[in-house]
């Protein structure tokens, strides 16, 4: 295994940037509750949130176009030049809901900024995943890039966690009417000032040398196009099947998975948040290990891993979830679940970016990611509902299970890519070291 050092400073400025994507796409969710009412006349609460829900899903069908526009832009302008502008986006789209005026003040122009505000965080999300992956794995040193890249599941489940733990101090420390009124509003204000943190950080990034050396050396017409994706067809089929499973399982035991015990299950509201708070945090300290381990073993061996333990795993664990009666039983469960799928998410960047070359590696990564995403990671919760509405909620467990089994298949017969060289001084290095095994 390589000894070359971690470069700390480009995976803080490449990684922080999930922390603020991902808390922001919480906080609009959870506090939708709260902000519902302000944009939307008075009448049925219930079509209230059913329209602030549907804002919410405008920005998860925006993210193919983001993942098109500045995976394109990072193969042509280069990573650091991506990740400047989607955090630029972020605290845009995080300012305009904080300052959005209500109905009450100007009828649905306010519910209109909220609609802006959703599509330039779908476009900032669906470009931010692939600007950070490509950069994380294009910075560090070969033998070390597993590690690098699980620093993306790092911040991103450090998102999630800020954004719950800022809900929890302010129902602790407001009151409701409190909070409908305008406390609502601080999330978003902090998104907007985290986002302002993360650009400044990422301003004084280096580019990577494999970029700098295409951009030498490859016309800029030629880089980043469909034309060019189309070209690594294959690839971009690959990333789209090896997502599929782990976004459906990620969402299952993440984002769903409070609704979950609660609904199901029976536990108490604040029960159920707990144990996704603390499965959580125990989740994101277990993404740089695995990391590491794929440097040493390779990255096929934890995706199967991952695709035999979801395949088999989520009928019984979901089953046993839905019987729960306290924290430890669910915590004990719910922390299984996520130690699955460790073993798609502490990779799954670095797989990706590995895949590609340098030219259009960033928009091979962005536009299959975020299509598959749309299409299966952003649907596990209204299939999960479906099928709890149908009565027959096992079925759900039943789909996650086959996805899962899709994704295996692909983890069974591609090629291991721990050892791809992503640029010219990489290629000169493996002709004369031997590849390991």
């Amino acid at each position: 295994m390589s000894k070359a050092r971690v470069p700390w400073k480009a995976v803080l400025g490449g990684s922080v940037g999930n922390l603020v994507e991902w808390y922001d796409w919480f906080v609009y969710s959870s506090f939708a509750v709260y902000f519902a009412a302000s944009f939307f006349p008075e009448g049925d609460d219930t079509a209230k949130l059913l329209n602030t829900a549907a804002i919410f899903a405008v920005g998860f069908f925006m993210r193919p176009l983001g993942g098109w526009l500045l995976g394109r832009y990072a193969d042509r302008k280069g990573r650091k030049a991506a990740l400047t502008l989607t955090v630029t986006l972020m605290s845009a789209s995080a300012l305009l809901i904080a300052i959005a005026p209500t109905y009450e003040t100007v009828g649905y122009f306010g519910a209109l900024v909220l609609v802006v505000a959703r599509l330039l965080q779908g476009v900032s999300v669906g470009g931010e995943y692939a600007a950070s992956a490509t950069y994380l794995t294009e910075a560090t040193p070969r033998g070390r890039r597993g590690l690098a890249s699980s620093f993306q599941y790092v911040s991103m489940t450090a998102g999630q966690l800020v954004g719950l733990g800022l809900q929890i101090v302010l129902q602790n420390t407001m009151s409701k009417d409190a909070l409908d009124s305008y406390g609502w509003r601080i999330p978003f204000v902090v998104g907007a000032l985290g986002a302002a943190v993360v650009f400044y950080l990422r301003r004084n990034l280096l580019e990577t040398e494999a970029y700098d050396e295409e951009e030498r050396e490859v016309r800029t017409e030629s880089r980043g196009t469909l034309r060019e994706l189309l070209a690594h067809r294959k690839e971009a089929l690959l990333v789209i099947a090896l997502t599929m499973g782990g976004t459906v399982a990620y969402y299952t035991y993440t984002t769903y998975l409070t609704k979950y015990l609660s609904n199901t299950a029976g536990l108490p509201k604040e029960t159920a948040t707990l144990v996704s708070f603390c499965a959580l945090f125990v989740f994101m300290c277990l993404q740089p290990a695995a990391g590491a381990l794929s440097d040493r073993i390779g990255r096929r061996p934890l995706l199967i891993t991952f695709g035999i333990g979801s395949m088999l795993g989520t009928v019984p664990l979901m089953t046993a979830l839905a019987g729960v009666s306290g924290f430890g039983g669910a915590f004990v469960l719910s922390l299984t679940g996520l130690l699955i799928i460790t073993g798609y998410t502490s990779i799954n960047a670095v797989v990706k970016a590995e895949l590609f070359p340098t030219n259009v590696r960033a928009l091979g990564v962005a536009l299959p990611y975020a299509i598959a995403n749309a299409l299966f990671g952003g649907t596990a919760e209204y299939v999960a509902l479906w099928f709890k509405n149908a009565g027959v909620e096992s079925g759900f467990y039943w789909y996650v299970s086959g996805c899962a089994a899709v994704s295996l298949v692909v983890y069974l017969t591609m090629r291991e890519t721990r050892d791809a060289a992503l640029s010219r001084a990489e290629q000169g290095a493996a002709e004369t070291v031997p590849a390991r095994v």
